[in-house]
This record gives C-alpha cells, structure tokens and sequence, in this order.
C-alpha cells in the first residue's frame, strides 16, 4: 500500500508540476518577470524525477505525465475553437484536445529516455563529481532541445509552448539573436537541470562539497552572457521613421464569414482605417488590417469597394496591406493572402488578385487551412468551413513603403523563426533592392475567445523580434495588435476584444543577427555534438 501510495503521490506531483508549467508562456495570471523562474523551477522539478527514474523507459513515462498537464493546460483554448465556433460536443473536444496533447507529450517522453540512457547522476556519492553533473545536465539540455526542435519541425511542426518562449523577459534571452528560440530553450534547460543537480547533490553527500557549487556557476555564467548579449546592438536604423496605423476590427468570429454580415464587416474596417489621426500624429504611410479583413474572396466583392479602398489609400497618401483570401480562376485554386494597396493599384489587379504587392502564406494550418490525410472525418465533425490551400513561396518579396521594407507573414507562420529569414537576405531574394526591415504579422485568433492563446502569441512574436532585430508589426482582428521594437519590448498595444486603430512610429532596422545568417544549424550541431561526446563516453565507459 505504500509503495502504491508512493507511486501516485509521485504521478500526481509531475501532473501538477506540468499543469503549472504552462502558466508560463504568457503573463496573467503571473506577473512577467515571474515566468522564468517558474519555468525552471517546474522544470527542475520534471529533471529530477527523470533522473531518479531506475531507467529510460520510467522516465519516459515521467516525462509524458508532466508533459500531457502542460498541453492539457497550456492548448486549453483550442476547445473554445472546437466546441463554441465548430459546435463540436464538449465531451469530443476536451478528448480531442487531451489526444493531441498525448500526442506531443512523446515528445518530451523521447527527451527523458535519450537523457536517462546516455547520462544519469548516480545515487551513490562515491563517485559523483561536478564534471559529472554538468554533463548529465548538458546531456538533459541537449535531449530537451532536440525534441523540441522536432516538435516545431516534424508533421508541419506545432512550436507553441516551446520552453525558451517563457524567457523572453529574461536574461537568457539575450541569446536569441545568436541561437534563436531553441538556442534559450538549450540554455534554459540546461539552467533547470543544474538546479536539479545541485538538489541532487546536496541529498546524496553526506558531507559538504563546494566544487559542487562550480555547477550553480557554470548557470550563473550562462545566464549573466544572456546579459551581455542584450546589450549589444546587433543592427542599424535604416531609412526614416514609418507612420504606421494598425487596425483591430473585434469582429464576432460567428458573425465574420456570415454573408449577412460580410458588408458591415467591410465598412467596420473601412471606417477604423480612415479615423482621424490625433492632434500631433502624422497621417499614416502604411495601414495594416488583420488576416482576411476582406472574408470573401477577392472577385465576389463589388467593384465600388474596391475602389473605396483605392479611395482611401489616394486620399491618405499612404499603403494598404490587408489580409485576404485570393482565388485564381485560371487554375481554381486559392491562397490566404496579404495585399498591398496604394493610389496607383488597378482596379483590375484587385479583381483578379494579381496585385504587384502580393504575399501568400506558406505554412498552412492542419485542420484550419488543409485537411491531413486520414483525418477527413475529423473536419465533418466541425462546423467551420474548410478546404486546401495553396503553399506560397519560400522566397517573397517584402513590401516597399517609402523607405522601409515590409515582410509579412500569416497567422501562426510567426511561430517558424527560420522560416522568416529569408525574406531578411538581399541575396536569396533575386531582384530585390533590400531585404526586410519590417516584420509584418497578420493575424486572427478570435477563434480562441479571450484566452490565452492571444498573450502566448504575442510572447512568441516578441521572440522573433530577438532572434532578427526587426520590428514586429502585429494587425489582428480581436487581439494582441501592437507593435514591438527590435530588442522584443512592447512599443505600444491595443486592448483585446475592442475595435480601435493604434497609430505610431516605427524604426525600420538593417543587418543580421549571427541567428538571422545561420538560422538554427549552431543550436542544432552543438545537441549533436553534446549528445554524441556524452555517448561515446558512456560506450567507453562501458567497455572498461
């Protein structure tokens, strides 16, 4: 009875430690300066379990437990879009959600078993020494990263709730402009397995060590380069402050694609795109509405809207870019869309979707924007129209306004750091004058309510503000819009679930950041090297 009770107690705690977790990936309830230290509390919590598992297949089984609370609890919204907008039974949706979340707590389960097999701190303390730790704390973090990383790759990727997005205000941010996301997630995992160390020490010595404090310093060395690093200016301005407008239309996600209400929904943008600026704010040069702020298709709307866009854009002097969804009637396939308009743009290159200023999204969303094979039933079960897609280019032009340099991405695209890249390179860019010095991100989360999802994907842009140094314009229909600057601070932002316009400047930025020339090859060979060095001296090891 009571190794039953042990064996319970300890499941529940790794449940608990992982439901925790996921409060942070986004502020509220926690203020933002206490995310890190949660994440790596928990996490330290998680390492010492695995580590005291008796072997990998134990601590895998640890792992998927504290994982399956964390998307359980961190993806929760995902029922809101399944159950309130696809009338989906909530039953079904808390199980579909719960399924999925099983699904990527392999993830972290592969984690454990590659940790636990190559490298584990032994319970005798005859033998342990610092090295040791700090490489069984290396081996953790180089397990930990490598999953992640192919959670966010495998199947299309699904990146949300990566564990280095819960540092974006913290030190170990500070190396996102040279590793990316998953360069903080290494760090980071290697800070909480070195807490779970030093605890680990400190309960199978019996007498005091202090080289084991070099452990704790090895951390507060990585954590106080993370410092550093923010200090360092990694671009220049280029050109002249933008005038920028941002549009938030807060259109009911039940009423938005209703054909009823496709004309106010039209006139709602319309008139909160040409608002009066305050005394003081310059017109704006570019105005931004949220992803398929037009929700029909470019051909089914009438030519007189048209042209109060046209209209709109003379009157204001300025460049539109509004999401929409394009249909080719040449070849009966259609995209989801970012079109740029200004006061020399045909009329008929609206019409026909042709638009000199065009981008088409290039990561789709499974379920959303294309049925995976086998899951056809799934789609029928909602009540949300769905089709496919068409993939657009890796290789799009940014937008140019004035002299700034517009790359827009769609959506959840922004989750994918590498691939906003390449629109940063002149050289991958053929024609191309100058590579991005504005990001541009076109959303609309108003499937997910007011929950979390809106703060979590601010945070992640945040992040891809860091990895690039660009600003980050964000447009979206019932939140988070807002602007970020280069080092990933809030510039300004617009309450949620409220139809405003935010007008202000934005510094358009040039030059890369070590992570926007290599992407995430560094982060990636330093796991292999990490993982291989520490296999080859288990193997050797073993043969002695």
């Amino acid at each position: 009875m009571q190794a039953w009770w042990v064996t319970w107690r300890l499941a529940l705690s790794l449940l608990l430690a992982g439901a925790v977790h996921a409060l942070s990936f986004a502020p509220d309830p926690l203020p933002g300066w206490a995310l890190s230290p949660l994440e790596l509390i928990t996490m330290a919590w998680l390492v010492h379990c695995v580590w005291r598992a008796p072997n990998a297949l134990m601590a895998a089984r640890r792992a998927w437990l504290f994982a399956l609370a964390h998307f359980v609890v961190g993806l929760y919204w995902l029922t809101i879009s399944m159950h309130t907008y696809g009338l989906m039974p909530l039953p079904l949706a808390i199980l579909a959600l719960t399924a999925l979340s099983a699904f990527l707590a392999l993830y972290a389960s592969f984690a454990a078993a590659i940790a636990h097999k190559i490298c584990t701190p032994q319970r005798s303390s005859a033998t342990q020494t610092p090295a040791k730790l700090i490489v069984a704390a290396l081996v953790w973090a180089a397990a930990w990263t490598l999953c992640e990383w192919l959670r966010g790759t495998l199947f299309t990727g699904f990146g949300w709730l990566n564990s280095g997005y819960a540092h974006i205000d913290s030190w170990l941010a500070g190396w996102a402009p040279v590793l990316g996301v998953y360069g903080v997630t290494f760090v980071a995992a290697f800070a909480a397995a070195a807490l779970a160390a030093i605890v680990h020490s400190a309960q199978n010595t019996p007498t005091h060590q202090p080289k084991n404090a070099l452990v704790g310093l090895l951390v507060l060395a990585a954590a106080l380069s993370g410092w550093g690093l923010k200090q360092y200016t990694w671009t220049i301005n280029h050109g002249q402050p933008l005038a920028v407008r941002l549009v938030q239309g807060d259109i009911e996600q039940d009423i938005k694609f209703t054909p009823s209400h496709i004309q106010n929904t039209i006139a709602t943008h319309l008139k909160l795109a040409a608002s009066p600026t305050p005394p003081g704010v310059p017109s704006p040069q570019l105005i931004l509405l949220p992803e398929t702020a037009l929700a029909v298709f470019q051909h089914q709307l009438s030519p007189t809207v048209w042209n109060a866009w046209r209209a709109l854009a003379a009157e204001q002097q300025s460049t539109l870019m509004m999401g929409a969804a394009l249909f080719d009637r040449a070849t009966s396939t259609y995209t989801n869309s970012v079109i740029g308009i200004d006061r020399t743009t045909p009329l008929e290159a609206l019409t026909s979707g042709h638009t000199a200023m065009r981008y088409d999204k290039q990561h789709l969303v499974p379920f959303g924007e294309f049925v995976p094979w086998g899951f056809r039933w799934f789609v029928n079960l909602l009540a949300i129209p769905m089709g496919d897609f068409n993939r657009g280019s890796a290789h799009q032009l940014p937008f140019a306004v004035d002299d700034q340099y517009i790359a827009p991405n769609i959506c959840y695209e922004d989750v994918f750091g590498e691939e906003l890249l390449s629109a940063l390179d002149v050289g991958s860019l053929a024609g191309a004058q100058q590579g991005a010095t504005i990001l541009a991100n076109f959303s609309n989360l108003g499937w997910f309510g007011e929950s979390w999802a809106l703060r979590q994907h601010w945070q992640m842009a945040r992040m891809r503000s860091l990895e690039t140094s660009r600003p980050m314009l964000r447009a979206t229909n019932t939140g988070m819009t807002g602007a970020i600057d280069q080092q990933g601070n809030t510039l300004a932002s617009l309450p949620p679930h409220r139809a405003a316009v935010l007008d202000l400047s934005v510094q358009g930025q040039r030059g890369l950041t070590p992570y926007s020339s290599m992407g995430n090859l560094p982060v990636l060979l330093l796991v292999g090297l990490v993982l291989l060095g520490a296999f080859y001296r288990r193997d050797k090891r073993s043969a002695q």
